[in-house]
């Protein structure tokens, strides 16, 4: 395995990324950074929880020096979420360097964005639509860039944003670095690539590391009509650190959310319609744990990377193949392991089938817990509680009054008494979540070749393009 003291790097960047757990470098990291660091152009083929941000952050914090004036890296980024999140990675990787990153994107007030751009971060990470609105404002010029990177960028183009992306790169200078990440190679990623890259080379991981191998992955078959209690049981009986759940609609995601509440589960929801104030109370209070459970739509946890989470469950089955890895990689990042439970009803088996075929792995299906099991689970809780407080000696001024009952009562009677008062019932209180059709089988977008990289060879330069018009495959 590659260690990121082979890669050359400063020592300001380094210190950082062990100050971040990161000992062994990831299969993107190891093949991208060397690359990059040379400046060349790169297009990625790397799904979400590969390690792809500090793959491309780490060489362009390299590039940056702090005393340069301007702009020196852009990041663009499909979302809102994903934009905060580079941010911050490129943040905690840049602290010792002394590097900047500052995320721009719709639904914050210009204002604040605008007293913020004035500590001239050396680097910007932006959703495309607020970007252009600083680039026609003149608050945001672009001549000292050079490093470019776009992020899931068959995202960005299948939200509308080529034309959005096409300005800006033209807007950029001719001499930088350009880095393109992408799940997935459609031929719109291959006409970008053509027009605005120079000679890039192309990297690729393996299929088998694009399907979350660190996360088991279950479902269960269930009605409609039993999802809900079925959901509650695996919550009492796996007890999350912290969990998403995904639902297929807006208001699917608000009624799930709501019911959970009611049957006293420390929940909140995210999607499209919360303002950003509400979605980054939301994410903040999820990431410090004041929150177990997060419903979520399939946009909105879109670039969502919170290392805590260790269970996702589909209460609604994934729209393709491409949806599912995507929601699953939520959890089982960067080497810690993870589970992934997906509900479907009998009529939704065939979906289940063309996900499986796609992602080449066989789901195994699951029993229901009974309701049995799931007084199990609260046990095992209060059990972990008791010890905690042992351990943590946040018991000592009970000692006194828990000798006295030692001597009157039976030691084995104690602790089942107080078992019982700290395992609860499992919460059977009646709840509505509105009952939609079952998901159709549709055909997975890459069921036929999934993450195999694209070879595309150009022979000559179109007009009007900039760069050499190809570039170099390099597969792994």
């Amino acid at each position: 395995m590659t260690n990121f003291n082979d890669f050359g790097l400063s020592d300001a960047v380094v210190k950082a990324t062990a100050g971040m757990g990161f000992e062994e470098a990831t299969a993107i990291q190891a093949i991208a950074i060397p690359i990059a660091l040379k400046g060349k152009d790169i297009i990625g083929q790397a799904r979400t929880g590969t390690g792809k941000t500090a793959a491309f952050g780490i060489p362009m914090i390299e590039k940056c020096t702090p005393e340069k004036g301007g702009t020196q890296g852009l990041v663009i980024a499909p979302t809102r979420e994903l934009a905060v999140q580079v941010a911050e990675e490129i943040n905690t990787i840049g602290k010792f360097k002394k590097i900047r990153a500052l995320p721009i994107y719709g639904g914050q007030g210009m204002e604040r964005q605008i007293k913020a751009l004035k500590s001239k971060p050396q680097i910007i990470v932006a959703t495309p639509g607020r970007l252009m609105d600083h680039m026609r404002r003149k608050l945001i010029r672009l001549g000292n860039i050079e490093t470019v990177v776009l992020d899931e960028a068959d995202e960005m183009l299948n939200m509308g944003f080529r034309e959005d992306i096409e300005t800006i790169l033209t807007d950029v200078p001719e001499k930088r670095q350009t880095m393109l990440f992408s799940a997935t190679m459609p031929r719109p990623i291959q006409d970008l690539a053509r027009r605005f890259m120079r000679d890039p080379e192309m990297v690729s991981i393996k299929s088998k590391e694009m399907t979350v191998p660190n996360t088991e992955q279950f479902y269960f078959q269930v009605n409609e009509n039993e999802k809900f209690d079925a959901l509650c049981r695996l919550l009492d009986l796996h007890a999350p650190d912290a969990a998403i759940v995904f639902g297929r609609t807006k208001r699917r995601v608000d009624e799930i959310f709501e019911a959970l509440v009611k049957r006293g589960y420390s929940a909140e929801a995210i999607h499209g319609d919360l303002t950003q104030a509400k979605r980054d109370s939301v994410m903040r209070k999820f990431k410090e744990g004041r929150t177990e459970i997060l419903t979520a739509t399939d946009v909105a946890a879109r670039g969502l990377d919170i290392g805590t989470v260790t269970h996702v469950y589909n209460f609604d089955i994934p729209q393709d193949a491409e949806n599912y890895v995507h929601r699953i990689g939520r959890t089982g990042r960067l080497g810690k392991r993870g589970a992934a439970a997906t509900l479907v009803s009998r009529r939704e088996v065939g979906h289940l089938e063309l996900i499986e075929k796609a992602i080449k792995r066989k789901i195994p299906r699951k029993p229901v817990p009974t309701i049995n099991e799931a007084m199990e689970g609260y046990q095992r809780l209060a059990v972990e509680k008791l010890l905690e407080a042992v351990e943590d000696k946040t018991h000592m001024e009970y000692r006194e009054t828990a000798s006295e009952l030692m001597e009157s009562t039976d030691p084995v009677s104690l602790v089942a008494a107080a078992l019982k008062l700290l395992t609860k019932a499992p919460d059977q209180t009646p709840v509505k979540i509105t009952p939609e059709a079952p998901r159709a089988p549709k055909k997975a977008r890459f069921a036929k070749k999934p993450n195999r990289p694209v070879t595309v060879n150009y022979r000559r330069k179109p007009a009007g393009a900039k760069g050499s018009g190809g570039y170099k495959k390099k597969s792994y």
